[in-house]
């Protein structure tokens, strides 16, 4: 299958999902996240769920997060720049949805792409290589080649690995980890 084959079936197949199921799967990946070690960094990159969309309810690694007094870091979508702006999360940051139903913070402590440890990083399918496949927009990709090399990239899914994709580009980043609420998958990149 092709990326635009594989979109399709993934999105599908998270369509499918309950709330009930979404809730259980969620918290088996974050439990899971707990496995790995990632603990010792300061600045940790959330993406918040899209829930129309349904993706991974990510309010528990948020907590797993705060509960260790973590900096977290939201992104803002910047459409004119095709790119994504970060923010430190703090108990005044105001969320809102934007027009495509992505929780935003609305402004705060800018925080630079270097200054991020780990990602965790949204997708809807990903490879036993640690390739991934988003969206289609190339926003992750973009923000993910301005962060260190060293960056901790965390995807995170409700299913299994696909065989290798056969369709690369050269702007695709791929991850360090995948989190599946069965299984942690572990990249040599």
């Amino acid at each position: 299958m092709n990326k635009a084959e594989l979109r399709k079936k993934y999105k599908a197949l998270r369509l499918e999902l309950s709330r009930e199921e979404i809730e259980k799967l969620s918290l088996e990946i974050a439990n899971k996240l707990l496995e790995l070690p990632i603990w010792e960094k300061e600045f940790y990159h959330l993406f918040l769920s899209i829930a129309e969309q349904k993706e991974i309810d990510t309010e528990n690694i948020l907590h797993i997060l705060q509960g260790k007094d973590k900096n977290v870091v939201l992104s803002k979508t910047n459409i004119a720049e095709h790119k994504l702006e970060h923010f430190l999360l703090t108990d005044s940051s105001v969320i809102r949805k934007n027009r495509w139903n992505i929780p935003e913070p609305e402004g705060g402590i800018p925080i630079a792409p270097q200054q991020i440890e780990v990602v965790f990083v949204p997708l809807l399918a990903f490879d036993e290589k640690g390739h991934r496949i988003g969206y289609g927009k190339g926003f992750y990709d973009t923000f993910l080649s301005e962060c260190k090399p060293d960056v901790i990239k965390i995807g995170l899914s409700f299913f299994e690995a696909e065989s290798p994709f056969k369709e690369l580009f050269s702007s695709d980043i791929p991850l360090d980890y995948c989190v599946s609420p069965n299984k942690i998958y572990r990249f040599k990149n």
